[in-house]
């Protein structure tokens, strides 16, 4: 019994010791590449951060923009690094690639489209449905339909206050 307690003992610190082993110098280890905006229209710019090595250069030449510099941001153990989109390239998904300085790479997507997500058109304007409406922007019409409901609501009241006395129309 102490012969196998022993040994799962053992097994447990030398798992432990090579998970401590493993474990980069950095303070992160994320493994991914954040590229912001994701969506992006021609001649736009982007951001990519990792966390994922101390010291990186990133390759975005796949979207045409070349290699970008990283250096360290705001954010502890973060590197950030902007490319500008050439206003020439096509739409559709590239992959944006970070190599790190021990050799790892990390990659994120960017996606070109033709129509930019961030300023939508809002709708302007009425519906031509024929209907039209009662009451137009007129400041003095709609006085007058106010009073017309008002009159209506009132004379409305006092023919039903008549009829539950019994006096009759």
């Amino acid at each position: 019994m102490r012969r196998t307690a022993r040994l799962l003992t053992g097994t447990a610190l030398a798992v432990g010791a090579a998970g401590l082993a493993a474990s980069p110098a950095y303070g992160g280890d994320s493994g991914i590449l954040e590229v912001y905006p994701s969506t992006v229209v021609p001649g736009g710019t982007i951001t990519a951060n990792t966390a994922a090595c101390g010291a990186a250069t990133g390759d975005a030449s796949a979207v045409g923009a070349g290699t970008f510099p990283l250096a360290p941001s705001a954010h502890e153990h973060d590197l950030i690094g902007q490319f500008r989109v050439p206003p020439s390239a096509q739409p559709g998904t590239y992959e944006i690639v970070v190599k790190c300085s021990g050799g790892r790479q990390v990659t994120g997507d960017l996606m070109v489209t033709l129509t930019s997500t961030k300023q939508q058109v809002q709708p302007k304007g009425s519906v031509k449905t024929g209907v039209g409406g009662a009451l137009g922007t007129d400041p003095v019409q709609t006085a007058a339909g106010v009073a017309a409901l008002a009159v209506a609501a009132a004379g409305g009241t006092w023919l039903l206050h008549r009829r539950a006395r019994g006096d009759g129309i």
